[in-house]
């Protein structure tokens, strides 16, 4: 079959490693000192790979490829034991303990409400624990900078994801569709901008949760240029 897997330049990987530990199924070998795609079947696609890379030795290809078998890769993963992550710090995946917010002062600072890293769909990985049970808030990102009480009005309590349809080259639905299929998502809010082109995060997430066959509440808060809410 024709589908999306990673492939791995040699000349630019310098075998570092980081790729193979950071991917989850097990996909990605070290053969002599270079980073190497050792099963298709073991690849979902999905390139949480990508950000570990420091040279930019991994992208993706549509070619011929084994279908991706989740049996085969849950029994690696259990010979593999838990990963432990090795890949590049700034992905590497947090959760934050937020703290009741400070007393309403001029000189109180704003709490963030963000309660995980990374928050970018690119990035994030499909599996991530905080995903579980959580209230999922799918966000273009020009909304937090457009409206002014982004974190307290929308992201409270909320698990967060960014993305830009727009400048972004990638299909979020796929994605989206792997977190919504994976784990048990309560509610999905969408916030966006009035802009047309900020139309495919929504149908993005809509095609997701279609596609999942779950039936999961979708909430759509737009966003104007100057800041309102409509």
């Amino acid at each position: 079959m024709i589908r999306r897997v990673i492939q791995i330049d040699e000349e630019k990987c310098n075998g570092c490693g980081a790729c193979a530990k950071a991917c989850h199924e097990g996909a990605i070998g070290m053969v002599n000192g270079k980073a190497k795609l050792m099963r298709d079947d073991y690849c979902d696609g999905l390139g949480d790979c990508l950000p570990a890379c420091p040279t930019n030795a991994i992208s993706f290809v549509e070619r011929e490829a084994a279908a991706y078998d989740e049996k085969a890769v849950e029994e690696n993963k259990k010979r593999l034991g838990k990963p432990v992550f090795h890949g590049c710090p700034g992905s590497m995946m947090k959760t934050f303990a937020k703290k009741p917010a400070p007393v309403d002062t001029p000189s109180a600072k704003t709490p963030s409400q963000l309660m995980q890293w990374p928050v970018q769909i690119k990035l994030v990985p499909v599996n991530a624990p905080y995903f579980d049970g959580a209230d999922l808030l799918v966000a273009a990102d020009c909304t937090a900078y457009a409206c002014g009480s982004f974190h307290s009005d929308f992201m409270t309590g909320k698990i967060t994801v960014i993305g830009c349809p727009k400048l972004d080259a990638t299909d979020y639905s796929e994605k989206l569709g792997e977190i919504v299929k994976r784990n048990n998502i309560c509610s999905i809010t969408v916030a966006r901008m009035e802009v047309p082109c900020c139309g495919g995060i929504e149908h993005a997430v809509r095609k997701a949760v279609t596609d999942s066959g779950k039936n999961i509440p979708v909430a759509v808060r737009i966003i104007t240029t100057d800041g309102n809410v409509i």
